[in-house]
């Protein structure tokens, strides 16, 4: 199963907030968390599970913008600092 994002915008600001390269923004939570985060957390399995879930819940019409992530901020802190030993 291969992973399929929409179109990426080429900007690397968005909405004025700068991004650096290799990096992207996500959406986390009921209040929608803004959340900066490497590009090599797509690679995975545990943030796939998480892509996997945002696509069930919002398909690819993601109304911030951005990539939204349905779990609590918590939980998603909580995979991503297993993540940054990778």
């Amino acid at each position: 199963m291969g992973l399929r994002l929409p179109s990426i915008r080429r900007s690397s600001s968005i909405k004025g907030v700068h991004v650096p390269k290799g990096y992207l923004i996500v959406y986390v939570g009921e209040k929608m968390k803004r959340f900066v985060i490497p590009i090599s957390y797509l690679n995975q399995p545990s943030f796939q599970d998480l892509l996997s879930q945002a696509e069930e819940e919002f398909g690819y019409d993601h109304p911030m913008g951005g990539l939204s992530i349905p779990c609590t901020e918590e939980a998603f802190e909580h995979i991503t600092s297993s993540l940054n030993g990778c």
